[in-house]
């Protein structure tokens, strides 16, 4: 069996732990959370073994020594099929079970946690998981600090080092920013007719959209969980899920045109290099700027609602009377709210920085578990100027410290950066430009199937950028974004 062979073989195991994944967030009983973490720790170190065993090897080892290195696909795949083999096979397979049990456990103990406020009670079960990081940061091996050999995993290529830096360059713009947008929406108060706005309604108009700006639901669908995310579970099987709020259906659109947009690259993915690097997104960085894209630079543009807005008011009555020019300014508000996911652009990257300063100082054992309340209320004041009222509205609210997701918080901001850098390239064609104007997304959505989605793996996130937009990445088009859409 050949190396591609076995790499396909391993993506069944891998989408198969994915389905009962899903299953997890959306459907399971909470009294079977006990078995459904002991299925997936079984499926993840199947899937470990396989992936460092020696025949596994082998195969690697055979076709690097066979591949004459004409071929850029073939080329790309055996290198990363390397890069992954050499990073698995420092992990054993117990610490991988181990922290699958972990993980399947904490997530309802996060779920829990988040109802009652009760940071203490969750507390345990980040303290493993942490260790759990701390143990595989030092396995992999690190020339700075733990948190770099996470970051690979999720955004190759980087560092902390460049991270925070990069951070630290943005912050004083953004706080300025932030502050401004928040004070002019303050002078306007725009506030979205009052509901209710059916779920069964925010539905339709979801999926009709969703449908419209591309996402197939041939190979997809819309399920509702307490976190909105996507999951794909094979090459034509791609699952998106959000959550409804009766007071307000952007909440749960915008949701939908996040994942969509994360939804839409997994199926421009190549599915007949499925389980192969080249059919496998690039980064957490690339993937969240597809998901950015539609939801903030195409969702929240005056073109995109000058076509859908009179749908949206055959689906809610109580905007029949409420001006497109209103609603597009309560859509562009700003204000300095404790919840991330509802976060609007000006304000959002503040609470990535927030997280990343987070987890540094928890992997670097600066911070204990104990005390990462105060601590987050304390940089939370700092940026904010207030304290979130409880924790569920703090350190509780996101469910990526439950799934042992320590390292990347950061590739939410670095996503914004891309997605900005992209579409605006793509606008430079101006047959592009004049159907976005147009609220035809159709030209754009072709353009990043070519630059991007037809990529898969094969590139750094930073070289993938680069070919596609001329340069590599900057803040340059996110900041001007910002000014010009907030101030």
């Amino acid at each position: 069996m050949s190396i591609f062979e076995r790499a396909r073989e391993l993506s069944i195991i891998q989408s198969s732990a994915a389905v009962i994944g899903w299953d997890q967030e959306t459907c399971l009983p909470k009294s079977a959370a006990g078995h459904r973490a002991a299925q997936l720790a079984w499926l993840s170190s199947q899937a470990h073994e396989l992936a460092t065993s020696e025949d596994w090897k082998r195969g690697l080892e055979a076709a690097e020594n066979s591949n004459p290195g004409s071929d850029p696909k073939l080329t790309a795949n055996l290198r990363e099929l390397r890069r992954e083999f050499d990073r698995a096979t420092k992990l054993p397979t117990e610490l991988v079970a181990r922290e699958s049990t972990a993980s399947s456990l904490a997530k309802h103990a996060w779920a829990d946690a988040r109802k009652k406020s009760d940071f203490a009670s969750f507390a345990p079960h980040l303290a493993t998981l942490l260790d759990i990081a701390r143990e595989k940061a030092d396995l992999w091996g690190h020339s700075g600090e733990p948190y770099d050999a996470l970051l690979e995993g999720y955004e190759r290529g980087t560092s902390t080092a460049t991270v925070a830096a990069l951070f630290d360059t943005m912050k004083p713009a953004l706080r300025e920013t932030a502050a401004k947008a928040v004070e002019k929406s303050a002078a306007r108060a725009a506030k979205l007719p009052p509901g209710p706005y059916p779920v069964a309604a925010q539905q339709q108009l979801n999926a009709r959209i969703a449908e419209a700006v591309g996402f197939d639901f041939q190979a997809g669908r819309i399920d509702t969980t307490t976190h909105p995310f996507c999951t794909t579970l094979g090459p034509h099987d791609v699952r998106l899920t959000t959550r409804y709020d009766e007071s307000d259906f952007t909440s749960s659109l915008f949701g939908v045109l996040h994942e969509a947009g994360h939804g839409m690259y997994e199926q421009g993915l190549p599915a007949a290099d499925y389980g192969l690097p080249s059919g496998s997104a690039v980064s957490l960085g690339i993937h969240e700027s597809q998901s950015r894209l539609w939801e903030n630079h195409v969702g929240r543009s005056r073109a995109f609602w000058t076509r859908w807005y009179p749908v949206a008011q055959e689906h809610f009555p109580q905007l029949a009377d409420f001006p497109l020019d209103d609603f597009m300014a309560y859509l562009h508000r700003a204000a300095f709210s404790p919840i991330r996911v509802e976060a609007d652009e000006a304000t959002y990257d503040l609470h990535i920085i927030l997280r990343f300063g987070i987890e540094r100082r928890l992997l670097n054992g600066d911070l204990a578990v104990a005390d990462v309340p105060a601590a987050w209320n304390e940089s939370f004041r700092e940026l904010f100027g207030f304290t979130p009222e409880n924790d569920a509205m703090g350190c509780l609210q996101d469910i990526h410290w439950s799934m042992g997701g320590l390292g990347y918080f950061a590739t939410y901001t670095l996503g914004n950066i891309n997605a900005a850098q992209l579409f605006a390239a793509a606008r430079n064609n101006p047959a592009i430009a004049a159907a976005c104007d147009a609220a035809d997304y159709a030209p754009l959505l072709d353009w990043l199937r070519e630059n991007i989605h037809a990529h898969g793996g094969t590139l750094d996130p930073a070289d993938l950028m680069a070919q596609a937009t001329g340069r590599p990445p900057a803040t340059t088009d996110y900041l001007a974004h910002l000014e010009s859409r907030y101030l």
